[in-house]
C-alpha cells in the first residue's frame, strides 16, 4: 500500500509560491519567486534527492509537471534522483493538459480522491508530491496527504500562497524527526497522529 508524501518548501510565515524562479508562479502579483536556491546546501540538496531516488511514483500538479517535463528529461541519468524520475511513474492532476510527452506519464481522472486511493493501491512505498501547491491544499482538503516534509526556510515573504489555507479543517500530526541545516533551513517530517485525540 502506497503511502503520499507531501514534500514543499516553505517560508516562515507559510508561503510555499514561486519556490525555484521569479517566473514560476506571479499569481496575485508575487514577486519575490526563487527564494529557496540561496538556502540549498548540501544536507537540503542531500534530502532532497534522497527522497526523490527513493520514491515509487510522482504525483505532480499541472504546473510543477510542466517545469519538471521541461528539464529533467534531459538531466544527467547518471544522477540517481535524475534516473529515478525519469523512470518511476508520474501521475498528473490537470483539468487542461490532454498530452503528456515525458516518459512514464499518467494523466489522472477528474475524480482525485479516487484516482488517489487507486494509485495507493497500485504503488508500493512512498508516492512523492513535490511542489505543486495548488493539488497539495486539493489533497489536504481530503485529508489524502500521509506525511508531509516540511523544510521551513529563515526568512518572511509578507504574502503569497499558503500550503495551509484559511479554512483547513483540524488535524492532529505527530513530529517524527527534524534537524537544521548550516543555511538555517529546518527540515521536519510530520505524520499522521495514530490516535486522533494526540496533540505532540
Amino acid at each position: 500500500m502506497g503511502r503520499l508524501v507531501a514534500v514543499d518548501f516553505m517560508s516562515l510565515d507559510g508561503v510555499v509560491q514561486s519556490v525555484l524562479s521569479a517566473d514560476e508562479d506571479r499569481e496575485g502579483g508575487f514577486d519575490e519567486g526563487g527564494w529557496v536556491p540561496p538556502y540549498v546546501d548540501d544536507v537540503v540538496g542531500r534530502f532532497m534527492s534522497e527522497t526523490t531516488a527513493g520514491a515509487g511514483a510522482l504525483l505532480l500538479g499541472r504546473k510543477t509537471y510542466e517545469i519538471f517535463a521541461s528539464t529533467w528529461p534531459y538531466g544527467d541519468m547518471d544522477d540517481p534522483a535524475i534516473a529515478a524520475m525519469n523512470t518511476m511513474p508520474k501521475y498528473v492532476a490537470s483539468r487542461t493538459l490532454r498530452e503528456l510527452r515525458w516518459a512514464g506519464s499518467v494523466l489522472l481522472g477528474a475524480d482525485l480522491a479516487t484516482e488517489v486511493d487507486r494509485i495507493k493501491t497500485e504503488v508500493e512505498g512512498e508516492i512523492v508530491v513535490p511542489g505543486s501547491g495548488d493539488l497539495l491544499r486539493t489533497l489536504i482538503e481530503h485529508d489524502l496527504v500521509d506525511e508531509y516534509r516540511i523544510l521551513v526556510l529563515p526568512l518572511l515573504l509578507g504574502g503569497g500562497k499558503r500550503l495551509f489555507a484559511e479554512g483547513t479543517a483540524p488535524r492532529h500530526l505527530t513530529l517524527a524527526s527534524a534537524r537544521a541545516t548550516p543555511s538555517g533551513v529546518l527540515i521536519t517530517t510530520y505524520r499522521r497522529a495514530t490516535d486522533d485525540t494526540d496533540t505532540s
